[in-house]
């Protein structure tokens, strides 16, 4: 007897041919929550190797009023992030982080509602939730920007570090972090921040990306001749996954 396989299969056919399809998700949706779980195992890898070196590191002991930065403590988020955009020397902790953190979970609730929409094969609303998901994700990444760099400049007020000059070791002043020098405490600290923000940002700006292509083809009517609009839920299980995953980068960096 013949074999046929699937690239012979009649058209019209379903792709998956494994039987019934497990909780009767499409191919699609099943590949994506594969992807979202191996990317989960690097995010999870990412922060419990900080928890760890952060363990590893001694805690500030002063007082909170005497506080300044030192490379032997382990710095205070408090004290780190507390400056605001346009409000230059007043102490406002977490208060434009938690901005940021709220825009972000505010675009995934309009991801839901262009989901509902789709469901709905309501074409106009899907348009105007992707809109206001795409809007979201550029103003989170703007505020990471702004984040990014407020934290390389650094504050007012310069930390004394040892530094390797010319074979010898000299004390000299220094603003703000780097991958070489870190004013706010030890280097591991201002690695780890760089790469596991910078991370996370990679997967916003991938998912702004995903969901220009999502609004652009919904204007130009792909999904209504499709007849479906999966493509918006697979897409909209990417953008909670990388809201999910700030939550945790954010009660890591910003709250331990």
């Amino acid at each position: 007897m013949a074999h046929t396989s699937a690239a012979t299969v009649a058209p019209g056919r379903s792709v998956w041919n494994g039987g019934v399809s497990p909780m009767g998700a499409s191919y699609g949706k099943l590949m994506m929550w594969f992807f979202l779980l191996s990317d989960a195992f690097t995010f999870s890898g990412l922060l419990i190797t900080y928890g760890l070196i952060r363990s590893a590191h001694p805690g500030y002991a002063g007082e909170v009023e005497a506080f300044t930065f030192s490379t032997e403590y382990w710095p205070v988020p408090e004290k780190v992030f507390e400056a605001v955009p346009f409000l230059h020397g007043v102490e406002l902790p977490l208060v434009f982080v938690g901005i940021m953190t709220f825009i972000l979970i505010m675009s995934s609730v309009t991801m839901v509602l262009a989901v509902e929409a789709g469901h709905r094969m309501d074409r106009k609303a899907v348009e105007k939730w992707m809109l206001w998901t795409i809007l979201g994700g550029i103003t989170f990444l703007a505020c990471q920007a702004w984040e990014w760099t407020h934290f390389i400049v650094g504050t007012d007020t310069p930390t004394l570090v040892k530094d390797f000059v010319n074979g010898e070791w000299v004390t000299k002043e220094v603003f703000g972090a780097n991958l070489r020098i870190n004013q706010y405490g030890p280097q591991d600290f201002a690695d780890f921040f760089f790469f596991i923000t910078g991370f996370h940002g990679f997967h916003v700006f991938s998912g702004v990306m995903l969901n220009f292509l999502i609004y652009y083809n919904t204007v130009t009517g792909v999904y209504d001749r499709r007849g479906h609009y999966e493509m918006v839920e697979k897409v909209g299980l990417y953008w909670h996954f990388v809201d999910l995953v700030w939550v945790f980068v954010f009660t890591f960096f910003y709250l331990v």
